[in-house]
């Protein structure tokens, strides 16, 4: 069966969602993933339920163009996150019909996380959203094997959301990935980057934010990480560091995606 493929928000931030759908339907994507939450002081994020012009635009952008909404993103659970500040952002998932939300580690005690993204999924699943954790190498959640700790205690409808980038920075376990019931990883993070004997905070940061590869183009073992995560659909997270047009990050996107069924087919024939 073939795979759905969106593309993650970050690979074309400064889109908003209208042309960012446009462009994906363009680049002969699936889906898209939405970033309705600004997360640095440098790039946008898209509150949505704070723009009803827009969001009737990207309401319209995905009836016209037949794309869908994968996840919505991204949350910084803190110590000081409650629900009822994330209600307007799991509502508007709702509204756009998304599968998923996407949570981020920041908070320290990881039972406190735990039990705060508990309560973020019972909210998110009222209203027919799962809900996601995402490790980075630089957080207090580093790697798959402290995740999947961390969501297990969050509770049985919590999911995990591996990217090969961080899967790879962190050292994580491909066996441990291959063990993980395959209801608990709804989708992908892929991309491709260079390979390192080490890396630097500085660096971590800058790759996953601002440098990444198409697949196949870096030197990250994606055969092997795909053969032990499970048959999910994929989420292309691709940030470049040159600016482009739409049209131009149309083009991109297409090349995107058939690199990405390249090394797919690759798999499924061997």
């Amino acid at each position: 069966m073939t795979r759905d493929i969106s593309i993650a928000h970050l690979s074309a931030i400064e889109l908003a969602p209208p042309a960012l759908i446009e462009a994906a339907a363009e680049g002969e994507l699936d889906a898209v993933g939405l970033r309705l939450i600004k997360v640095t002081a440098d790039s946008p994020g898209y509150p949505l339920w704070q723009d009803p012009a827009m969001m009737r635009a990207t309401k319209d952008a995905l009836r016209n163009s037949g794309l869908r909404v994968n996840d919505i993103e991204f949350v910084k659970v803190t110590a000081e996150t409650t629900v009822e500040s994330l209600l307007p952002f799991f509502d508007c998932g709702a509204e756009l019909e998304a599968n998923t939300a996407i949570l981020a580690p920041y908070d320290e005690d990881l039972s406190r996380l735990s039990q705060t993204i508990g309560a973020l999924s019972e909210a998110a699943q009222a209203r027919g959203l799962g809900v996601v954790l995402e490790f980075f190498p630089w957080t207090s959640v580093p790697d798959l094997a402290t995740c999947w700790k961390v969501v297990q205690a969050a509770g049985d409808d919590v999911g995990l959301l591996v990217d090969s980038l961080h899967f790879d920075r962190s050292g994580s376990s491909l066996d441990l990935l291959a063990q993980i019931p395959q209801e608990r990883i709804p989708f992908l993070h892929l991309c491709d980057a260079p390979v390192l004997p080490a890396y630097a905070v500085e660096d971590l940061l800058h790759t996953a934010r601002a440098e990444r590869f198409a697949p196949g183009d870096g030197q990250i073992d994606l055969a092997a990480f795909l053969r032990a995560a499970p048959d999910a659909p994929i989420g292309l997270e691709i940030p470049r560091p040159a600016p482009m047009s739409a049209r131009g990050f149309a083009s991109a996107f297409a090349t995107y995606v058939r690199k990405t069924r390249a090394l797919l087919d690759t798999l499924s024939a061997t």
